[in-house]
């Protein structure tokens, strides 16, 4: 057995970290061999449903799980911290745009931010799952100074596997034998769902794929998933959201499949024209706790116009909010 780390989920009482940590403490995201404490952080309003998640918790009897904190405050929830999956965020209401959304949550983030940059593991790894997820961390990021920008990452994975489970059904073939798709850009209906350098049972996804189905079809329905998904439930992504962040982090920790590559929001550093200064989803490689830009990939002039749209995007949200960073 490893050493016991600290693991922190903000929203310990919503409906994705309901479908989160018994996951996690089940050895899923970091390994069966790696003992952790949870950390978990709501309002004061969901203090006494946070509990209860604690006495499930408690009754499934995991021999990873050490020790189980609740709290209200961040500065509790993210001492010593190695780990932190920043899920709780103020939802969208009725006839909000997305500049208020921003702003609601922006005051959640930065408080978020500080608190790490005071207490947390100087090697702590950072998902923001709460949307607007790319510029949520952004605010937390730029709110941590002495913590390694690199650290503070947002989920795409969701999109990138329901892109994988597109491409599935289309080809009529298994997951497993889809490699290299990527998702570019900003976690928004502007994301780009790329398949240019895509591999379907080792041949090209431009000869599997229909060209047509994939640009007039595929794409929006990967951009439009989440309303599709509210539409047809009446709440929001949960279960899915879940699982992409064990995929996620599980991927950062452990390493993406030789071969084969993920998606990550991540900051911008200059690469494939992406100017510094937003969190910007990439195709990247994971090994040794490390992710990297896949690099030398051609853009061709679909893509470029694609992928110029949503950073577009992503720079408009941090103008949105630029007087906290």
């Amino acid at each position: 057995m490893k050493k016991t780390v600290c693991v922190a989920v903000t929203g310990g009482a919503g409906q994705i970290s309901y479908g989160l940590l018994f996951r996690i403490a089940a050895g899923e995201m970091l390994g069966t061999n790696q003992p952790i404490i949870l950390h978990l952080l709501e309002i004061p309003s969901m203090m006494d449903a946070l509990t209860g998640v604690r006495m499930e918790l408690e009754d499934c009897a995991f021999p990873l799980v050490h020790d189980i904190v609740c709290t209200d405050s961040p500065q509790v929830a993210f001492r010593d911290c190695e780990y932190a999956l920043l899920v709780g965020a103020r939802p969208r209401g009725k006839g909000m745009e997305r500049k208020d959304l921003l702003q609601a949550n922006a005051s959640i983030f930065s408080a978020h931010g500080k608190a790490m940059n005071e207490v947390a593991a100087r090697n702590i790894r950072v998902l923001v799952v709460g949307n607007p997820a790319n510029t949520n961390a952004l605010i937390a990021q730029q709110s941590a100074p002495d913590i390694d920008p690199g650290a503070f990452t947002a989920m795409m994975r969701l999109d990138h596997n329901r892109a994988l489970a597109q491409i599935a059904q289309h080809a009529q073939v298994p997951l497993t034998a889809i490699q290299r798709v990527s998702i570019w850009g900003n976690h928004s209906a502007t994301q780009y769902p790329s398949i240019s350098h895509a591999l379907v049972g080792g041949t090209a996804a431009s000869e599997v794929v229909d060209i047509s189905w994939y640009r007039n079809e595929m794409i929006p329905t990967v951009q439009q998933r989440g309303a599709a998904i509210i539409q047809a439930r009446g709440a929001s992504s949960a279960a899915s959201a879940a699982n992409a962040a064990i995929d996620h982090m599980r991927d950062w920790v452990m390493g993406t499949p030789e071969g084969d590559w993920t998606s990550m929001g991540i900051p911008s550093n200059g690469s494939y024209g992406v100017r510094e200064g937003v969190i910007c989803s990439y195709p990247v490689h994971c090994a040794d706790g490390r992710y990297t830009i896949v690099p030398d990939l051609d853009i061709d002039e679909f893509s470029r116009n694609k992928i110029d749209l949503s950073v577009q995007e992503l720079f408009e949200e941090r103008a949105a909010v630029e007087s906290l960073l």
